[in-house]
């Protein structure tokens, strides 16, 4: 529809101002009380109930309204969409008469439009949910439904009423989103051994809304393996069902309730045709967002940049592999539409053109109509936005990286310009953000202990509070404590029994300092030896405070005996890791090069360390890399008495390589800058020593020449409350 220009200030009052209409709709006043209740419920309400339920220890009641929750807000999208199909033939005539009525008319002509739609959805939506479910839900909501907490709840509660095959599908479900989430993990293993847990119980109930990813990652494994048909294939579907996710989103962000400009804390939005236009603009600015909504993975927190360009690059580079050169030229020509003066894709049409040769037909191919549309209309509404931004002193933040300069106004360019280079800048730096690390730590302090050498610093291992030390043990003391490991370390010792937590590839064995005090004291090892063990951590804590230059006080936080052993006969073209790569004190994204400081990570965590007891095996290096998790900047082989010693933060992902052959032993040990996190393992350890006569020197206290006193004396009662007692997080 043209639009004369005179008229855009009235455009943006009048666009889409069903929304302050909306905003008011009521269910009708006459319904009875039976009606009412038989109403849609809000989702947010039945949420909230359900969840109080399940910390009344009510499983029944919780597990009836976390269901309906779910279900109501799946209603309310689905009637959503329903009326707006309905409605969306209201006022159509005179929509029509817009182009072709003059004057004053036009305003009118538009405004009866506006109301014949607004009536239709407010009516369509008040015959199915009720007026509080249809106002807006608050963000902790949203985020709650959109990280997929409620299966998290669902969990428990159908563990607790033991129907495992629904408790088995809610942990699935919410793993989907968080796979990260360690002890989900866990669960889910464990399901998969319970008896009555049928496969199809693993499936994700809200694929519905991911088909787009599923479709995407499916795309990414046939260009691998070098598939182009079915890499196109894939890919087109792709496309195709990413536009459809962000149609469907537009619609939700058109029938739902707008919140008014008083709820946006904006004093100097007065008069009618102001409040109308702050309401249109507040819902142009919600479609353009599903643009970033759809491009979030399940459980992401950031989206991935130019999903849509970036998925017709894939699909022109598979379509001209896969042999069809006119459907690669008409992709191409799609991409371009967003970024029209690219180099590479313009050079990529020259050579399909040349490859095409004599073909004029396919040369002249027009991009998909549906990116073509797509554009147009993105273009449109930003215009207004940017209109808006510059007027009306609204504020917006544009989800492409694509749009054109000249659509910005001129009084916003330089701001519009100067944030486009950072970006840029922040782009070609790549990782130099990972050079920053706030742990408090300043690598390069002396070591205290004679015959300990600096190996390599940050400048040889390329990085940011890493050290390798040797001889920090003796070759008679990594034969006592492999001997200690071999006698005592248990199977899946801190992976609830799993012999093989990291790869089916290798079995797993740890031992604590407590378990190896107890097994002394039955006889059962040595008694030097578990004493060693323990030694050992305050011999690393003591070189490391001092290397680091710690402003506080390091205290230990877990100390474990770990032993990786190959299964013989399973090696051959193994191509996963001993340990994948990972940050010990935050959930680390590679996509994004994120990594979230949060549960399940052990942000408690200031300093990592690794103690080497042998190099008798093959594989097993420990390697650091940068938050892509691909690009190695370091690498250690293992030997006995090496120390490693890093920060435990985002500047310092590292992984261990396969140990292919023979068993490769170490002692791991974490580190707080907080005394309340310290390990209650090695102090009840300390107090059963001194229960026996033996004095232990703990060297937090040396300077004040203090012996350890009884562990259970020191402790509060509740020692364990809001605290973590221990990790298994094994390097």
């Amino acid at each position: 529809m043209a639009l004369p220009s005179d008229r855009l200030t009235v455009y943006v009052a009048f666009h889409f101002v069903m929304a302050a209409i909306f905003s008011f709709a009521f269910a009708d006043p006459r319904s009875d009380s039976h009606k009412v209740s038989s109403l849609l419920q809000p989702y947010d309400f039945l949420y909230y109930s359900g969840v109080r339920a399940y910390f009344g220890k009510e499983w029944g009641k919780a597990a009836e309204l976390l269901e309906k929750s779910i279900a109501a807000r799946e209603s309310l999208l689905r009637i959503r969409r329903e009326c707006h199909d309905e409605c969306v033939a209201a006022g159509k005539e005179t929509y029509h008469k817009l182009d072709s009525e003059n004057g004053n008319l036009w305003d009118l002509w538009a405004l009866d439009w506006i109301q014949q739609k607004a009536e239709c959805l407010k009516f369509c939506m008040g015959r199915s949910v009720t007026h509080l479910g249809q106002l807006p839900v608050s963000t902790d909501i949203e985020y709650e439904f959109n990280s997929r907490n409620p299966y998290n709840f669902l969990q428990v509660t159908y563990y607790k009423l033991q129907k495992l095959q629904k408790a088995a599908s809610a942990a699935h479900t919410y793993f989907v989103a968080n796979p990260n989430h360690l002890e989900m993990r866990n669960n889910i293993e464990k399901y998969r051994r319970m008896k009555g847990v049928r496969e199809d119980a693993f499936q994700d109930r809200e694929d519905e809304h991911e088909k787009h990813w599923v479709l995407y990652d499916s795309a990414l494994q046939h260009e691998a393996s070098s598939d182009w048909l079915k890499a196109v294939e894939k890919w087109k579907a792709c496309v195709n069902e990413t536009m459809r996710q962000i149609e469907e989103c537009r619609v939700q962000c058109e029938v739902a309730s707008q919140p008014l400009p008083e709820d946006r804390g904006e004093e100097s939005v007065d008069g009618v045709f102001e409040k109308a236009a702050a309401l249109s603009l507040s819902l142009l600015a919600c479609r353009q967002s599903c643009v970033t909504q759809v491009a979030t993975r399940p459980g992401r927190i950031s989206a991935q940049e130019d999903f849509l360009p970036l998925q017709l690059e894939h699909l022109h580079i598979a379509q001209f592999k896969g042999g069809d050169v006119r459907g690669a030229v008409q992709t191409l020509r799609s991409l371009l539409l967003f970024y029209p003066s690219d180099k590479d894709s313009l050079d990529n049409l020259q050579f399909y053109s040349e490859t095409l040769g004599g073909d004029t037909e396919s040369q002249s191919t027009q991009p998909a109509q549906e990116i073509v549309t797509y554009i147009s209309r993105s273009l449109q509404e930003k215009k207004l936005l940017y209109f808006g931004m510059e007027n009306l002193d609204f504020s917006f933040v544009d989800p492409d990286l694509w749009t054109p300069e000249e659509v910005v106004p001129e009084s916003l360019k330089n701001t519009w310009r100067a944030e486009k280079e950072k970006m840029n800048d922040r782009m070609q730096a790549g990782d130099e953000q990972e050079e920053v690390d706030d742990s408090g730590f300043f690598a390069g302090g002396s070591v205290p202990q004679v015959g300990v050498t600096i190996t390599m610093d940050n400048e040889i291992l390329n990085g940011t509070n890493r050290v390798v030390l040797d001889g920090v043990m003796t070759e008679k003391e990594c034969e006592r404590i492999l001997h200690l490991a071999a006698a005592a370390a248990s199977v899946g010792d801190g992976y609830r029994g799993r012999r093989s937590p990291h790869t089916p590839h290798e079995t797993f064995e740890g031992l604590t300092v407590l378990k190896a005090l107890k097994l002394a004291q039955d006889g059962l090892v040595n008694q030097t030896d578990s004493r060693l063990l323990h030694e050992l951590g305050e011999r690393v804590r003591v070189l490391l405070h001092s290397y680091f230059r710690s402003p506080s006080g390091l205290f230990i936080t877990f100390t474990h005996l770990v032993c990786r052993t190959a299964v013989a006969g399973d090696q051959e073209g193994r191509v996963d890791l001993s340990h994948p790569v990972h940050v010990d004190n935050c959930l680390l994204e590679p996509d994004t090069k994120q990594c979230w400081r949060e549960p399940p990570a052990f942000i408690h965590r200031d300093l990592s360390a690794i103690l080497y007891l042998n190099d008798n095996f093959d594989g097993g290096e420990l390697f650091f890399t940068t938050r892509d998790a691909k690009t190695v900047t370091a690498r250690v082989k293992p030997s006995c008495g090496r120390l490693v010693g890093f920060s435990s933060g985002p500047v310092n992902p590292h992984g261990v390589t396969a140990v292919t052959s023979g068993r490769r032993c170490a002692l791991a040990l974490w580190f707080s800058k907080e005394k309340l996190y310290r390990d209650m393992e090695r102090e009840e350890a300390e107090a059963i020593w001194a229960a026996d006569g033996h004095k232990v020197v703990n060297n937090d206290e040396k300077e004040e020449g203090k012996v350890t006193r009884n562990a259970r004396i020191q402790a509060p009662k509740e020692t364990s409350r809001g605290r973590v007692v221990g990790g298994r997080d094994e390097l």
